[in-house]
């Protein structure tokens, strides 16, 4: 039968309803009815073959790799084996190690095409150190250049393999990887053997099995804890100005973390590479790490310990020993943004001095300047400035000002304020010292000047020249003439209050990469400059990280020049690794939350910079201040003072009596900063460094050391009188009053109220102290004493050191110019040896002799009998005391003793 037109049209859109009705109700039942998803358990670490982005599975399979949904965080699409570099015939042995070519195996490639061949290099530095460096054999690539950190190998000839901690082979199946063992136990301290390693033009991949889960380092980054949470969580390197508040990349690039194998054992791996990256933590049983890179090399260091504090001093012999700060540094110091105007000021100098808190250093922010135009002072708000800080000076104190990284450009605001004359532009200018656009022009951007030009640190002798010639001029020129004695380097990530530039950034793989890792703001120029500006160590792309690095060595130089044969003095917000060589750091603008006092539990703005602080906060955060190496309360515009004589009665009290103690221990601390200069040691020291061993103190990041010697342990909560503390094993005396109690690696809950901070002091150990003073410049002209806390059955020994100089003269350790004096003390002899040559002019008057247990007679100091009356004997501590000992700081003595029956 043949059907009318018009029928037949019916019979087609009949059919076409149908057919859509039976997709609907196809794709209904798909995803409505339940399914059933195999999910893949990783049986090793793994590389995520889609880290850019959530997996599916059509790119997965586009990218040859393999899918297999996960639900345990692991990522479901993976590499397989196979996917990678290859051996190209075998390794080459080389004057100092070994030479490897890789070829990439088959079509390996992520993002875009990977380098075809590529030559690895591993370096035998030491016994304890090596290095392992890939690059591309054809092109010269970036490199962090040697002046920003000059690395070279020690001599260590292939004969001294016997003494090395460490083997290496090579796997080569599927595809190639390096393995680094530990020859005592057997583990793989750094293993590269999981598929995936990508390595092209902008994006390099590589996975590291690790040996345990137990990690710390990486940053700059608010952790909120010490021990990493490993649960595949990413962390992102990649200097930036913001607030530490969650877990974004901050204003340092720190690629170093140490791994604690769980024999106690430790290793370090540090990855010299300034480019922007994220590295991303994979948990137990198949514990590793993931880089992504988008630039520059692969250079590892690895450090094989095998303690905590081997690892530390290893790794800080490669990038530099921290820097020996003058001791004045020490002392407690005040700061704020927001002083209205100099007799603001004055105010809190004053009513600080009448409480009598300790204080050497007073700070000033932003707003002493002209129109916050580096090298000026506001001559009407800041009136006597240069006369303020003389007065300062004869009260003992220093003054330390802020220079950001820009310098402003506004001609009209500069043609209004200073009468058109502004010398840091206009040598700038002339010297071509400001960083370039891709066009060739300076780069602008927008800071607290308003629009502003960018110094290049990185242009060496050109940039210091430049840099100490407006330092100088500020100092002592009849126009300015502020006497500082240090400077705060700020805002040098570096800051741009908009993105890139006032005319934007050009649209290249430079500014917006084949893969951009997870940076605040999801643009690589956001609050910073264009990554194609020009540098003299390299485009902003690849030095961006180095920026407050370059501007620190500069200072350094700087401050050299101005103050010759004095210790330069510089704090930097922005950091890499080795910064330590030349300036401090401090953790930035955090805020004034109970939380952020544990999270930033060493170094940050003391009662917090953002916001408005509570008295109780304040207190408590004074406490923990006080045992921070850089102690400086800082808070931030439009909140109140929070200096402590700005609270009542309590707070100025509990504040003096915990900043006494400090300047009483400032010796103690002195000599660590020296050990830390000296030998790589750490000052401030989580208790796993001294305990490793001991799975609790792994923890353990709510209490922390001096040292090895003084056991911090203070309250980090609102409304808390008590504290529950971790104690290791071993002998442990109250500071405050000697009591003596063994642990065998326990908790106890010790009673704190508001003004009290729990100090212990550990046995075996001696500390040095002194009278404290309202500055370091008079308290280092008084007595001295030391601490004698003797260990516990069966050694009762205690051991400790003092380092003594001037000060302030640069490099008096090398020079010999100092005293490194060494005191034993054995429960019937206290040993006292001198080295070096400085003149000191003081005397160790008082022994605090603990753990004894019984009185003591027959006291002989260097042949002289010590007087009954100067022998102090505590019934209920069963603690000695000597007095009026007059043991001169630069001879050697000893003092012996009789115990009682």
């Amino acid at each position: 039968m043949k059907l009318s037109k018009k029928a037949g049209i019916g019979l087609l859109i009949f059919t076409a309803v149908c057919f859509c009705l039976a997709i609907i109700i196809g794709l209904t039942l798909h995803y409505t009815l339940p399914r059933t998803i195999t999910y893949v358990s990783r049986t090793d670490t793994v590389g995520n073959c889609i880290p850019e982005k959530s997996p599916d599975e059509v790119t997965c399979q586009a990218r040859s790799c393999t899918w297999g949904p996960s639900n345990d965080g692991s990522p479901s699409c993976t590499f397989p084996s196979g996917f990678g570099y290859v051996m190209d015939g075998k390794p080459e042995p080389t004057e100092s190690g070994y030479q490897i070519i890789l070829l990439k195996n088959g079509n390996s490639k992520l993002f875009e095409d990977g380098l075809e061949r590529l030559t690895l290099f591993v370096e035998f530095h030491s016994a304890n150190t090596l290095r392992v460096r890939i690059s591309d054999p054809e092109e010269i690539r970036y490199q962090v250049p040697k002046e920003a950190l000059n690395i070279t190998a020690p001599p260590f000839e292939s004969s001294d393999e016997a003494e090395r901690l460490y083997n290496i082979t090579w796997k080569d199946d599927a595809h190639f990887g390096l393995i680094v063992t530990r020859k005592s136990t057997g583990a793989n301290v750094f293993d590269t053997t999981t598929a995936g390693f990508v390595f092209s033009p902008q994006y390099i991949q590589l996975t590291l099995k690790l040996p345990s889960d137990i990690v710390y380092g990486l940053g700059e980054h608010n952790h909120r804890r010490f021990r990493h949470d490993m649960y595949w969580k990413k962390w992102t390197i990649f200097t930036r100005d913001v607030a530490p508040v969650d877990e974004w990349n901050l204003y340092g690039a720190q690629t170093f973390f140490m791994n604690l194998e769980q024999d106690g054992n430790a290793n370090g791996v540090f990855l010299l590479n300034s480019n922007a990256m994220d590295i991303v933590l994979q948990p137990s049983p198949f514990p590793g790490l993931t880089y992504h890179v988008i630039g520059g090399i692969l250079d590892f260091f690895i450090f094989l310990g095998p303690t905590p504090e081997n690892v530390v001093q290893q790794y800080t012999a490669v990038v530099g020993r921290p820097l020996m700060p003058p001791y004045w540094a020490l002392g407690f110091q005040l700061s704020r943004w927001g002083y209205s105007n100099l007799s603001h000021v004055k105010e809190v100098v004053e009513r600080n001095r009448e409480a009598g808190i300790p204080q050497d250093v007073q700070y000033g922010d932003i707003d002493y300047m002209e129109s916050k135009l580096d090298f000026t002072y506001d001559k009407d708000l800041y009136e006597g400035l240069p006369e303020f800080v003389d007065e300062l000076h004869l009260n003992g104190q220093r003054y330390i000002i802020i220079l950001d990284h820009a310098i402003g450009c506004n001609l009209e605001l500069i043609n209004r304020e200073l009468n058109g004359t502004y010398r840091p532009l206009t040598d700038g200018i002339d010297s071509g010292i400001f960083i370039k656009s891709a066009s060739g022009e300076f780069l602008k951007g927008e800071v607290w000047p308003g629009e502003s030009y960018y110094p290049d640190f990185t242009l060496g002798h050109n940039a210091t020249l430049w840099w100490t010639t407006q330092c100088s001029d500020f100092y002592s020129s009849s126009t300015w003439g502020v006497k500082y004695d240090a400077l705060w380097i700020d805002m040098n990530e570096p800051s741009n209050f908009i993105p890139g530039s006032t005319t934007g950034c050009q649209e290249n793989t430079w500014n917006k990469p084949p893969f951009l890792p997870n940076i605040l703001g999801g643009l690589m120029y956001d609050k910073t400059i264009c990554m194609d500006a020009k540098q003299h160590w390299g485009m902003h792309y690849d030095v961006h990280s180095l920026y407050g690095h370059s501007m620190a060595i500069t200072t350094f130089n700087t401050l050299k020049e101005l103050f010759p044969g004095l210790r330069p003095f510089a704090l930097t917000r922005s950091n890499f690794a080795g910064t330590q060589k030349y300036a401090a750091h401090w953790l930035g603008d955090n805020q004034s939350q109970w939380p952020q006092m544990a999270w930033s539990i060493v170094g940050a703005d003391i009662c917090g910079f953002w916001y408005a602080t509570t008295e109780e906060m304040c207190q408590r955060w004074m406490q923990l201040g006080a045992f921070y190496p850089y102690s400086r309360n800082h808070n931030a515009e439009t909140w109140p003072d929070q200096d402590p004589a700005a609270f009542g009665p309590d707070m100025i009290s509990s504040s003096k009596e915990v900043l006494r103690t400090r300047y009483k221990l400032l010796p103690f601390l002195y000599t660590l900063l020296h050990d830390s200069h000296a030998f790589g040691n750490t000052v401030v020291r989580p208790l796993v460094n001294e305990f490793p061993t001991d799975s609790t103190a792994r923890e353990i990041d709510r209490q922390f050391l001096w040292g090895r010697a003084l056991l911090i342990s203070p309250v980090l909560e609102e409304k808390t009188t008590f504290v529950n503390a971790y104690f290791p094993r071993g002998r442990w005396y109250d500071y405050h009053g000697g009591d003596a109690f063994d642990s065998l690696g326990e908790y106890r809950n010790l009673s704190t109220p508001l003004d009290k901070i729990n100090l212990h002091v550990r046995g075996g150990c001696i500390i040095p102290w002194q009278e404290p003073a309202n500055t370091t410049h008079f308290s280092r002209l008084l007595s001295m004493g030391i601490i004698v806390a003797l260990d516990q059955h069966p050694t009762y020994e205690a051991k400790g050191s003092l380092f003594w100089d001037d000060g302030e003269s640069f490099e008096t350790y090398e020079n010999g110019n100092c005293l490194v004096i060494e005191f034993v003390c054995t429960l019937e002899k206290l040993t006292i040896e001198v080295s070096g040559n400085y003149t000191a002019g003081l005397k160790i008057q008082t022994i605090d002799l603990w753990g004894l247990g019984r009185e003591i007679s027959n006291v002989v100091a260097d042949g002289n009998q010590v007087t009954q009356q100067n022998i102090l004997f505590n019934g209920a501590t069963k603690n000695t005391r000597l007095l009026e000992m007059n043991l001169k700081l630069e001879s050697n003595h000893v003092i012996t003793w009789i115990r009682e029956p």
